[in-house]
């Protein structure tokens, strides 16, 4: 099961993928084998040299009883240290973003997280996209 995040290449232009790992507790695991997840609106901060998803909704898993978690909760990120480092450079000296593309289970069921060192895109931008993808739609219709 993949969570996407659908805004993202719409609203950032990715300049370079990574793959981090994610701790969860055992009730969002099973929500998010359920698919009941949303990380459209979240986004990924530095607080105290790690790096923490911010905003990601995972809905609450109805056999967890009392025992479940909060919905909207921070969610520390797995990485390595020079990783780590590597990304909050990009952040504090180029201005860059750091956003969540998608959640999936990896070949042993772990969780991961694939995560874009984006630019955020102007407007004008955006039009362009829209421009491509009509275009694209269009031929692909006078093709049938």
């Amino acid at each position: 099961m993949q969570i996407l995040n659908r805004k993202a290449h719409f609203n950032y232009q990715i300049l370079e993928e990574i793959e981090a790992g994610i701790i969860l507790l055992g009730s969002e695991v099973k929500s998010l084998r359920e698919g009941k997840a949303s990380i459209s609106e979240a986004y990924i901060i530095d607080k105290n040299s790690e790096l923490i998803l911010i905003n990601s909704n995972i809905s609450e898993y109805k056999g967890a009883n009392r025992f479940n978690h909060l919905p909207k909760r921070e969610r520390k990120l797995l990485l390595r240290k020079k990783q780590i480092h590597k990304i909050i450079g990009k952040i504090n000296n180029q201005g860059l973003s750091v956003v969540p593309i998608k959640i999936y289970f990896n070949k042993k069921n772990y969780a991961k997280i694939l995560i874009g060192i984006s630019k955020g895109k102007k407007l004008y931008d955006k039009r362009e996209t829209i421009k491509k993808r009509d275009e694209n739609r269009r031929l692909m219709r006078e093709e049938d």
